[in-house]
């Protein structure tokens, strides 16, 4: 690829390559082999598989992890960001069952274990996760686990989807985590760099050909349908994103959002800066919102980032910042 493009293009393509696929991405992570606290678990901790048909016909994969304490103090619903398949959760889905929640991963449609066919051939989009994919889930959640306070956590993408679905159902509180408009001139500096390599010249130029985005060959996120990397590709250039793009009836949707939001930001999240962050959750404009900027050296880590931090290495963290929010 290098080869033939001008030497400013091909280092933009490797500075975003670095920059999607940082020292924490979703490969590194799948692969690393250091002890993971899923691995030390016991069996009764393990997740059970169950796959649910979404309303609009496609199949959505998602985990359930049982706590063994008594009583369970609640159900966590973990919605993963963009291209981050639910099993990479599975270390911070098993220390929330040892703080007595219940918990819930997924798959959106076209990613991880809810591809059943090869990626071009999911008609699935952003808000199609949203209006059919989450909605299932707690849906899933309401009739298995009905009763029990119900926790959305969402990182990045997963925090949208609490403001892009027609309802938020059984969910009693949210925590966001690294959540922010993906409007790419307020990026953090690292993505804000090259961001416009991606949206300008290479989604266009692969995604209208493949029919998807080659994020596996690219070494850059992962494979992605088509619909999702063009809607995310449209909100990304607009100032307000989504809610900009798509007019008043989604702004009535984050609005309508009115529960208590806890919203956990990194210091040194390569992407999302604190701007992003800000303006999304401002969209959220009838939800009580308390907001908490998290830096590596108070947690005792050299950093953290946007992808990451829900892997077992992190538990420190988790004990001093999730904990008080969970058991609040």
């Amino acid at each position: 690829m290098n080869k033939s493009m001008p030497s400013g293009i091909a280092s933009s393509a490797q500075s975003l390559k670095s920059i999607a696929t940082p020292s924490d991405t979703a490969d590194e992570l799948n692969t690393r082999s250091e002890p993971s606290i899923a691995d030390e678990a016991s069996s009764s901790e393990s997740s059970v598989e169950h796959k649910i048909v979404t309303d609009a016909g496609h199949s959505v994969v998602l985990k359930v992890f049982r706590s063994q304490l008594k009583p369970v103090k609640g159900i966590c619903v973990i919605a993963a960001a963009t291209g981050v398949a639910q099993h990479l959760y599975q270390d911070f889905a098993v220390w929330l069952t040892g703080l007595g929640f219940h918990v819930v991963t997924f798959d959106y449609d076209g990613i991880g274990s809810s591809i059943d066919r090869h990626v071009k051939h999911c008609n699935s989009d952003l808000l199609g996760w949203a209006n059919n994919d989450c909605p299932a889930v707690l849906n899933f959640v309401d009739t298995h686990f009905s009763g029990l306070e119900c926790i959305w956590i969402g990182h990045s993408v997963g925090g949208h989807m609490l403001g892009m679905m027609p309802n938020t159902g059984p969910v009693s509180r949210a925590i966001t985590v690294a959540t922010g408009t993906g409007t790419w001139w307020y990026n953090s500096p690292p993505t804000k760099r090259v961001a416009w390599f991606l949206w300008y010249f290479l989604v266009p130029l692969t995604v209208p050909t493949l029919g998807y985005f080659p994020g596996d060959k690219l070494n850059i996120m992962c494979n992605l349908p088509k619909g999702v990397m063009m809607q995310w590709r449209r909100w990304c250039l607009k100032e307000g994103y989504a809610v900009e793009k798509e007019g008043q009836w989604l702004k009535d949707r984050f609005a309508n959002v009115n529960l208590p939001i806890s919203a956990i930001a990194f210091s040194d999240d390569e992407m999302m800066s604190l701007k992003n962050i800000d303006m999304l959750h401002g969209q959220f404009s009838g939800a009580n919102i308390t907001r908490q900027t998290v830096a590596p050296k108070d947690v005792g880590h050299k950093r953290i980032g946007h992808i990451g931090w829900h892997k077992g290495r992190y538990q420190n963290m988790w004990e001093k910042v999730f904990t008080p929010l969970l058991l609040s």
